[in-house]
């Protein structure tokens, strides 16, 4: 299940669970599409992997399986 961490790691901008801007790794690094498409090139600057938009969880599902509250932010 994907945690759909509420923040941009690099950013921190907030990344609500219905956001189009959120994209993520393969390890579930969570950066917004500006970030990913701006300072880091397309390339996570945690594993080195690429990214995709990550998906939108359906709202009724939110409830019983919410979103993360932790926020992670690495300043680069």
């Amino acid at each position: 299940m994907l945690e759909l961490r509420p923040n941009c790691e690099c950013c921190d901008c907030n990344l609500p669970p219905e956001s189009e801007a959120a994209m993520i790794c393969s390890f579930e690094c969570t950066f917004c599409r500006s970030c990913v498409e701006g300072e880091l090139a397309g390339k996570c600057p945690n594993c080195g992997g690429n990214f995709v938009p990550r998906p939108i969880r359906p709202f009724d599902k939110l409830e019983k399986y919410p979103a993360s509250t932790k926020r992670v932010h690495r300043k680069q």
